[in-house]
């Protein structure tokens, strides 16, 4: 700084203090006027989004941590899920709940969505289901959508209302709204859970982000990736090569590789195992199976040193 300048220094961060434990979730209502937290506390918070004051006292009545929260798309309710395995319906303005709690899932619920016309909750547990409900009644609507073999950590639901999309610790899949029926294959890609799904404002593109520190944009019509991990993470650049239910293993974008003979495919299941090099547009890739040892132990997947 020069003597006799103007520095123009940027306002700290606003600190909002309200809850005593970790945050879970957060989320904008659709007017962007009011922000609502959920926490390890069991309670959930209205925040003034322009001056960061508390509005009204604290949501109570779960019994859990809660996982996350969401507006209906008028800005009416907000509806939140826990680990107490229940969903909560509150009025916006009041903070009043709404009705009873909505029972169903057998564990934590760690998703909750509604679709855009606000006349449905989708919600996404633990207990490796998906469920829908009627926003009105609270009722649940069908049957529980299964498909994924663990905890779902992430639900949404397109623009035009017509699927559910839900990111688990095994894959990324794709749901009819109105019937529940999966639609199509699971997504392949990510190499540890997806904790956060998204669509994109015209419903063409799906987001998603895992624990592996990469992001992913799908095109949803053909289940591919069409965006490499994004570069901003601290990690290095590659691509994934993907091993099918056929033995085929193709990369991100379905160009078909290499086809894994049956009794080799168990040791390939961790998509960890099927990362290529960056280098691989440029030089041919194959597989050497000849000192390949694999079994459920490790003298058996070391080869003896002993002569």
């Amino acid at each position: 700084m020069r003597k006799g300048e103007l520095m123009s220094w940027p306002a700290p961060p606003l600190q909002w203090i309200g809850h005593t434990y970790s945050i879970n979730c957060i989320c904008y209502s659709p007017h962007g006027s009011r922000i609502v937290t959920g926490s390890d506390d069991e309670t959930i918070r209205i925040w003034d989004a322009e001056t960061g004051a508390v509005v009204g006292e604290a949501l109570k009545g779960h019994t859990g941590s809660v996982k996350s929260v969401a507006y209906s798309p008028d800005g009416r309710y907000i509806i939140s899920g826990s680990d107490d395995k229940t969903i909560r319906i509150w009025d916006a303005e009041t903070g009043a709940a709404v009705g009873n709690p909505l029972e169903g899932h057998s564990f934590a619920v760690m998703s909750v969505a509604y679709s855009p016309d606000g006349q449905h909750i989708i919600s996404g547990s633990s207990d490796s289901t998906i469920r829908i409900w009627d926003a009105e009644t609270g009722a649940a609507v069908g049957n529980r959508l299964e498909g994924h073999s663990s905890s779902v950590m992430s639900v949404a639901c397109s623009p035009d209302g017509q699927h559910i999309i839900s990111g688990s610790s095994d894959t990324i899949r794709i749901w009819d709204a109105e019937t529940g029926a999966a639609v199509g294959k699971h997504f392949q890609g990510h190499t540890s859970a997806v904790v956060s799904v998204a669509y994109s404002p015209d419903g063409q593109r799906i987001a998603s982000g895992p624990d592996d520190r990469t992001t992913h944009v799908w095109d949803p019509s053909r289940r591919v990736s069409i965006q490499y991990p994004s570069s901003s993470h601290p990690i290095q650049p590659h691509f994934y090569a993907l091993l099918d239910e056929d033995g085929w293993v193709h990369d991100s974008e379905g160009r078909l590789l290499y086809w894994v003979p049956p009794h080799y495919r168990i040791c390939l299941q961790s998509q960890a195992l099927l990362t290529i090099s960056p280098m691989s547009h440029v030089r041919s890739v194959s597989l050497d199976f000849n000192d390949f040892a694999y079994g459920t132990s490790w003298i058996q997947i070391f080869p003896s040193t002993q002569p």
